[in-house]
């Protein structure tokens, strides 16, 4: 058996496994192999101490969405600055990456696609979270808050090797929903250029406020993996900030992926509110047309109403059919110019 799967770091009297809600992975690393995953909340001082004593060793820890108490106790263990735990207290914030002294602290968004029969004008099409890292020499802590991926099977050769796979999955999950969506497209322009379509202005609307939250997502990621792919953080590895730099090129293209759903879904709305507007004129048309044709008939029996006793006819025999006949002869007659003009 591999020596380095074998050995433990020394537990202090009394110790045992105390879980707690926040905590859904810990695990002691050496070498890139787990030598010790508790599980809990306890441990984490000895955990440490036992990751700074011992050449390639560190912690990963994975909380999710933890309670204030529960996140001062982590940063009284890893010396984490309060300037980040007050951010990651904030539900809403931006994607950044930032240096606390040997500490990098990275904040991202992840998306996940939400299946779907059709979009409506309330459908989630899209739902996001936050993932925040902590990296230290002897440590990475993620903070997982609302939709977010499943990393505790990822690569965890080191820390930073840690951070990678989860930048890797993020922008691959990225690409995946960036592919369900291009399906979503296709089908609202399929919609949207047949006959009689049935697609609303809501629903494509909906679609592009969905699309602004995953763009939220996507969009700017780019600043920190430039800035770990590049000078500064050239403190890290070469081979490291290489690995960065092929996530980042894949990020790159999902961004612009993302630019041209952008750029389709305008045009789909500007064409649907185009139909609805050439509709209602067409609607125009048959009302104006319909009001003309009454207006015909009214004028003649206006006529006819006046009641001056020298109107024609008002003494023959037929003139009373023969004036209907005619009111109905000249409605048929402009009932046919107009329909042949393409207005009924």
């Amino acid at each position: 058996m591999d020596a380095r799967r074998t050995w433990e770091p020394p537990r202090p009297a009394g110790w045992r496994r105390a879980d707690h809600t926040a905590i859904v992975g810990c695990d002691l690393f050496v070498d890139g192999v787990a030598v010790e995953s508790p599980g809990s909340a306890a441990d984490l001082a000895r955990l440490y101490a036992a990751a700074q004593e011992r050449e390639g060793a560190f912690v990963r820890l994975s909380l999710h969405e933890p309670t204030e108490a529960a996140l001062t106790r982590v940063a009284d263990v890893f010396g984490l600055h309060p300037l980040t735990v007050e951010d990651i207290l904030q539900r809403e914030q931006r994607v950044k990456i930032e240096r606390y002294d040997d500490v990098v602290f990275l904040v991202v968004r992840s998306a996940q696609y939400v299946d779907h029969e059709q979009i409506t004008a309330t459908s989630e099409i899209v739902s996001t979270g936050f993932i925040r890292v902590f990296v230290g020499p002897h440590f990475v802590i993620t903070v997982r808050q609302g939709t977010v991926l499943d990393h505790s099977t990822l690569d965890a050769g080191s820390p930073w090797s840690v951070v990678h796979a989860i930048l890797d999955r993020l922008v691959d999950d990225y690409v995946e929903i960036a592919a369900a969506i291009q399906t979503d497209l296709d089908g609202i322009e399929a919609a949207v250029f047949a006959s009689g379509s049935p697609v609303t202005v809501e629903q494509i609307y909906q679609l592009k406020r969905q699309l602004m939250k995953f763009k939220a997502a996507v969009l700017p990621l780019h600043r920190p993996l430039a800035a770990l792919a590049g000078k500064e953080f050239a403190d890290l590895p070469k081979e490291v900030r290489r690995y960065f730099g092929d996530v980042a090129d894949h990020h790159a293209a999902a961004v612009e992926q993302v630019a041209a759903f952008d750029d389709v879904v305008n045009a789909l709305l500007q064409a649907r509110l185009t139909q609805l507007t050439v509709e209602q004129n067409d609607d125009m048309r048959k009302i104006a047309s319909w009001a003309a044709i009454a207006a015909l008939i009214t004028a003649i029996a206006g006529v006819y109403g006046m009641n001056f006793p020298n109107m024609p006819e008002l003494t023959w025999r037929y003139g009373y059919p023969s004036i209907m006949l005619f009111m109905l002869l000249s409605a048929a007659v402009l009932y046919w110019v107009l329909r042949r003009a393409g207005w009924l």
